[in-house]
Parts: structure tokens; C-alpha cells; sequence
């Protein structure tokens, strides 16, 4: 059985003038622009996107679109109407938002993230930018230091508002990320902490015991193509360790510890500098 709204496997059983007919199974037979696959033969078998539309029939495409059902995804809103908003996602359709699933009013030219959705009614893809009735309520399981996938939704007066593996909300922290992140963003994170109330609090800033390593190699690097020295060390303000390599002050010394126990490095006043009597011996 095809899946609207999702990406189908599915044959060729018919060339028709300027499309191709695919086995949508039961007899069903779902057009696809000739001009998207020109080439695919009677069985050949293509993925393909199915959704409905402008009079309401079951398309296919070879397009693939920001996200399917049960997707969260950044859309442009492209018009509002009467009965709704229209937003952007990249196919000849337009994906409608209800007024009853705008959290507040959309404007037409701005973007909002959505989550994408089978209407049970109507059998229609449709939108909401109501996203905490899609996540879940259930208590929160997830490990610290676990790796986890984030799509930034907002900001807030601490730093940024994200969906967490497409289930929960978690608050990335200004200082636990190493730049300015874009509403829509998609990025890998890490599990902080679960608090007591079950919030999450994330970083985008590796667990220490795999960080340390990779922090290394990046002041050695640096040291080589600057002539052996940098000017930066244990009394350098996290910022700029931040900017120049990634990561927290705390990874930073733990890294330049790592160094100087391996004697690959001299702690001088002023910065750090490489040991170049180790490197020569």
C-alpha cells in the first residue's frame, strides 16, 4: 500500500505521453511527469514522493521535499488566503496550514518550522506550527553525554529552543554551542543533563573524554602553521578559545594538559609555545 505524504518504491507500468504511470498497487495508477524520468523504461522501479494535487489526485514526484509526514522542517509561507496559509515546500502544491494549526498568525514572506502532517478527516497533507501537541509527553530516558539529533526552533533570552530526535524539547544554552545558530538549523548535539522536571539541557560541544583528542590535534596544527607559538593559554577568555578552536574553556586546558604532559608543548607567560627539542628527537 502507497504512503501519501512519504517516499514510495514504485514501477513503471505504463508510458503515456508526457507521463509515466506507476503501480500504485489495486489497479492504481499514479502519474509522473515523463520529464522527470525520461529515461525509465515499463518496471523499472523509482522513488518517488507521493502527495495530492492541485485537483486533488494522487501525484507522484521525483522532487523530494524538505520533510514528509511526522517531519518537523523550516517553510516559507508563500500567501495567506481565506481559509489559510500556503507554505513553500518545493513542489507543484503548496502545503496548506489550517488557522486552527497557526500558533499565531502567519505572514506571508516569513518562515516558520512546521510539523507536517496526514489530516484523518480528509486524507490530506497539511501543516501546523502548533508543534507541542506532536512531542512527546512521556517521560524523558535519554543518557548524558547521549548524541542526539537538533532542529533549532527559536531563540530565547539563554540561547536557542530546539526539537530533540523529533520527540521532545530541549534548551541549548548560549555557551554550549560555538556560534550563532539560524532558526531551522539541523545539527548534532549532546544530552547535558535530564533535569528533575524532565527538561533537557544540551550542548553542542562533544563529551571531554572524546573531545580532548581532536582539541589536541587542532593546537598542534595551529601551532605549526604559526610559526610554533600561539598567544593563548590557560588566562585566555573562553570566547576567544571558543572562536578559535570550538569548544568550552574546560576542554581547552584539559586538552593543553594532555599536551604539556606529553612534553609536545611550553607553557610560556604569554602563550604556548611548541616543544620543537621533543618534536626534533
Amino acid at each position: 500500500m502507497v504512503k501519501i505524504g512519504s517516499c514510495n518504491q514504485l514501477a513503471v507500468a505504463e508510458r503515456r505521453g508526457s507521463v509515466l504511470l506507476l503501480d500504485g498497487g489495486d489497479g492504481n495508477r499514479v502519474p509522473l511527469p515523463l520529464a522527470e524520468a525520461p529515461s525509465a523504461a515499463v518496471g523499472t522501479v523509482l522513488r518517488v514522493f507521493l502527495y495530492h494535487g492541485n485537483r486533488e489526485e494522487l501525484a507522484a514526484t521525483t522532487v523530494m521535499p524538505p520533510g514528509e509526514v511526522g517531519d518537523f522542517a523550516l517553510l516559507k509561507v508563500k500567501e495567506v488566503t481565506p481559509i489559510g496559509g500556503f507554505l513553500d515546500w518545493g513542489l507543484p502544491k503548496d502545503l496548506f496550514v489550517p488557522f486552527r494549526e497557526q500558533k499565531q498568525p502567519m505572514r506571508a514572506g516569513r518562515s516558520y518550522v512546521v510539523r507536517i502532517y496526514l489530516d484523518e478527516k480528509s486524507g490530506r497533507i497539511a501543516a501546523s506550527s502548533r508543534l507541542d501537541r506532536f512531542l512527546d509527553k512521556e517521560p524523558v530516558r535519554y543518557q548524558k553525554n547521549e548524541a542526539v539529533d537538533l532542529l533549532i526552533c527559536g531563540t530565547t533570552e539563554i540561547g536557542y529552543k530546539a526539537i530533540v530526535n523529533n520527540r521532545h524539547w530541549g534548551v541549548l544554552y548560549k555557551n554550549e554551542t560555538s556560534g550563532h545558530l539560524r532558526q531551522g538549523a539541523r545539527l548534532s548535539g549532546y544530552v547535558k543533563q535530564v533535569r528533575k522536571d524532565g527538561k533537557i539541557d544540551l550542548t553542542t560541544f562533544r563529551p571531554d573524554y572524546t573531545q580532548i583528542d581532536d582539541v589536541s590535534d587542532r593546537i598542534m596544527q595551529l601551532l605549526a602553521l604559526k610559526g610554533g607559538f600561539l598567544e593563548v593559554g590557560d588566562d585566555s577568555s573562553p570566547e576567544l578559545i571558543r572562536t578559535a578552536f570550538g569548544v568550552s574553556k574546560k576542554s581547552f586546558k584539559k586538552a593543553l594538559g594532555s599536551l604539556y604532559r606529553k612534553k609536545l608543548i611550553v607553557i610560556e607567560e604569554r602563550g604556548i609555545r611548541l616543544n620543537r627539542g621533543r618534536n626534533e628527537s
